[in-house]
């Protein structure tokens, strides 16, 4: 007999890897997760023949979150907000590096994996050897950052999985200090921005403060995300919160698929903007590589 998505669990499923850890509950994967994106078709396809620019990801190389119950998110980079835009950038026709803080494998969030996408798995296919051999992140900016680098732009996948290390990491603070100073891109999405956090590091205040980003609303990680088992527990802090203390404009309160620009820093609010960010950063991308000629 079938069951509605009403009977399933919103008890989060223990993660047998982890002492104390936690996957989200069922009925919250049946809400929050699907087969297939709302990607319909790339708008740049080839329009970057160059060959020099790159794009720097920094992944999330750390899978546990610790709550403040003292329980652990099971979590990562959401693929679909990782795999996605950089479709969209890659058949545009830019080449993508892949790093983590440390040079671990990246983690991703394969429960909600959508297998039934073709443009996020080919994507998924094509980076899965970087995603499990990445570049250090410091060992890129020694030898891969200066103002001739190839790379075009900065961006940081969303998942919970991005708030852990990477917002307290000197060399991703280096990294947006160094595409601040030589007016390359940044890319983020969802929980992503909390990696701005890090441009702070050592400094009185934010080289971001004044800039408006769209995030993933506090309110849902505070509320339905520990309604429906989606979080183990409450998180110790939430991204939007920190960046608005340091002077950043929240531009959404919830979660719409929204994608918003300032300046060189593109944002999206949730894995529904994925598709939409992508379509965005490919445009602006090739627009900057048109006009430098």
């Amino acid at each position: 007999m079938s069951h509605d998505a009403g009977d399933l669990s919103r008890d989060p499923t223990p993660d047998p890897a982890e002492e104390n850890a936690f996957f989200p509950s069922p009925y919250s994967l049946s809400t929050y997760t699907s087969p297939k994106t709302n990607f319909d078709g790339v708008k740049h396809k080839g329009a970057y023949t160059g060959g020099k620019w790159k794009v720097l990801m920094i992944a999330a190389g750390e899978r546990y979150v610790l709550v403040e119950n003292g329980k652990m998110f099971s979590t990562g980079n959401h693929p679909v907000e990782m795999l996605l835009p950089l479709h969209h950038l890659m058949e545009a026709g830019f080449d993508v590096d892949v790093a983590t803080v440390e040079g671990y494998p990246a983690k991703l969030e394969m429960w909600a994996m959508p297998r039934e996408d073709e443009a996020v798995m080919s994507t998924y296919e094509a980076l899965k050897p970087q995603l499990k051999q990445p570049r250090r992140l410091s060992e890129v900016i020694a030898h891969g950052l200066g103002e001739d680098s190839d790379y075009l732009a900065v961006f940081v996948p969303g998942g919970h999985g991005a708030v852990v290390g990477l917002p307290t990491s000197t060399a991703v603070g280096r990294t947006l200090d160094w595409a601040l100073a030589n007016d390359r891109f940044i890319i983020t999405l969802c929980h992503g921005p909390a990696a701005l956090l890090a441009a702070s590091l050592g400094k009185d205040e934010s080289p971001f403060k004044g800039y408006s980003v769209c995030v993933f609303p506090d309110a849902l990680d505070e509320g339905p995300n520990l309604e429906i088992g989606y979080l183990p527990g409450r998180l110790p802090w939430l991204v939007a919160d920190l960046l608005s203390e340091q002077g950043l404009e929240i531009v959404n309160d919830d979660m719409t698929g929204r994608t918003h620009r300032d300046r060189g820093l593109l944002t999206g609010d949730s894995p529904l903007a994925s598709h939409a960010l992508g379509l965005l950063a490919a445009e602006t991308l090739v627009e900057a590589v048109r006009s430098a000629g």
